[in-house]
């Protein structure tokens, strides 16, 4: 649905689109991130392979998880994880979404998930459970820096300024993934979101990509 860009909701500028500086910026940022994703995958192809054979030899299911998630301009696509949940975890969603107060009710993140598994919880603490991921980058479904990929059901509760977030391809990292992750609520997300989607550039890029390092060896967040 078209957005009105000349709008102004919570002190946030819903307008702003520097396309000439956008347009120039971005191939070589696909340049980049394919080169980032696809290097990582041989660098990490051995941890892979190990947390493939943990998940498997846990309780015999399958590896990966799949999920719709939604990209630019409202396009869905297949997100894939290493499962880090116990079968039939989808049907506890709805009430476990009741809990996702420190989110804002939109996304959901609870600390203490019951439908993670012992091997999940590990693997989620690291965020090895994203790296099937970089898939998705070589594949252009995602960036490696931009908006995390939204579920259909949270879009269908988002509002105009929230719908920006859909005008730039998604990302495997941004701004609140590397100043807080599950601990900043939604609002902050949005805002941090809509902050990079005005900010962006190769620059602003690579300080997140280094910055995502420590925010992941630290933890601080990750649920």
């Amino acid at each position: 649905m078209p957005i009105d860009c000349s709008s102004v909701e919570d002190g946030i500028v819903v307008a702003s689109d520097d396309r000439s500086r956008v347009s120039h910026y971005v191939p070589f940022k696909r340049l980049l991130e394919v080169v980032i994703a696809a290097a990582l995958l041989v660098c990490l192809l051995p941890v892979i392979v190990v947390c493939a054979l943990l998940i498997k030899l846990g309780d015999g299911g399958r590896v990966l998880f799949w999920q719709r998630r939604v990209g630019q301009n409202g396009r869905e696509f297949w997100f894939p994880k290493f499962r880090s949940m116990h079968h039939g975890s989808e049907a506890l969603h709805a009430a476990l979404l009741e809990r996702a107060a420190p989110s804002g009710g939109i996304t959901l993140k609870i600390e203490r998930d019951p439908r993670v598994t012992s091997i999940g919880r590990v693997i989620r603490r690291l965020s090895i459970d994203e790296i099937p991921q970089l898939w998705c980058v070589l594949r252009g479904d995602v960036s490696l820096v931009g908006p995390r990929p939204p579920l259909p059901s949270e879009v269908a509760a988002y509002d105009a300024a929230a719908r920006r977030r859909l005008a730039i391809k998604p990302g495997l990292t941004c701004l609140w993934q590397v100043s807080g992750r599950s601990t900043i609520p939604f609002s902050g997300q949005l805002r941090l979101d809509l902050e990079y989607i005005d900010r962006q550039s190769l620059w602003l890029d690579l300080k997140i990509i280094a910055r995502t390092v420590p925010a992941v060896l630290s933890r601080r967040g990750a649920y």
